[in-house]
């Protein structure tokens, strides 16, 4: 099974559809698929739910889909850089699922692991607990919170060899494990492609099983979020 596709728009072709549910990975700009959110924004595709823990910023990530009003829904942790974002959900035209940051990487994890709900104490007393389901645990009250199961996951990752095995680098590994399993179909954007077998198998940190698609990015941007400076 070839999981190699020569291209970003080709990795996506016959995947990705209006309305769908959609994860992402990233923190940041730190890990994001850039070319496959590129590839995304010029199939048109539209009304897309997205999970992923924040919108990009404006011009870059995510914000380039919600510039073009391809996003209808985010499901995110923080939303705190985007003007845009902004502006559309205090109009009325974005809808926002706001969720605690830990959650939502749970969220992603049970999904992938075939979790169906889960407990927590996050949220319990808050905004976040209301029309959910309460228990009491060893005297605690906790909340249940749905896994998620994208119908397909973009994620980001360093190396990955032809059979899909991933590593990742350093911070850029972030949410992108977990919205790899979870999606129902996995496409990976990474900088490098192996043979199969070249990867020390202590040193995979995703198996190839989860990975349906790969495609080669040998060049992105990473741009910086939040450029600090100091004299010298």
């Amino acid at each position: 099974m070839n999981k190699v596709y020569p291209s970003a728009a080709a990795a996506l072709d016959g995947i990705v559809k209006d309305g769908q549910l959609m994860a992402v990975g990233g923190f940041g700009l730190c890990g994001i698929p850039e070319a496959l959110i590129d590839a995304l924004q010029a199939s048109g595709v539209k009304g897309l739910t997205v999970i992923s823990n924040n919108a990009g910023v404006d011009g870059f990530g995510l914000g380039k889909l919600l510039a073009t009003r391809q996003i209808k829904k985010m499901i995110s942790s923080y939303v705190g850089e985007n003007k845009e974002f902004e502006r559309q959900y205090l109009s009325g035209e974005l809808e926002l699922e706001f969720t605690p940051q830990g959650t939502l990487a749970e969220k992603l994890r049970a999904g992938g692991a075939g979790i169906p709900a889960f407990f927590t104490k996050t949220g319990v007393g808050t905004i976040v607990a209301e029309g959910k389901e309460l228990r009491e645990f060893d005297g605690h009250t906790y909340v249940m919170e749905r896994s998620l199961l994208p119908e397909v996951s973009l994620v980001k990752a360093h190396v990955a060899d032809k059979s899909g095995n991933l590593q990742f680098r350093r911070t850029a590994r972030n949410f992108n494990p977990n919205v790899a399993m979870a999606g129902k179909v996995t496409i990976v954007e990474v900088e490098k492609i192996v043979e199969t077998g070249e990867l020390d198998p202590d040193q995979v940190h995703l198996p190839g099983i989860f990975v349906h698609r790969i495609v080669l990015n040998t060049t992105p941007e990473k741009r910086i979020e939040q450029r600090t400076t100091r004299k010298a």
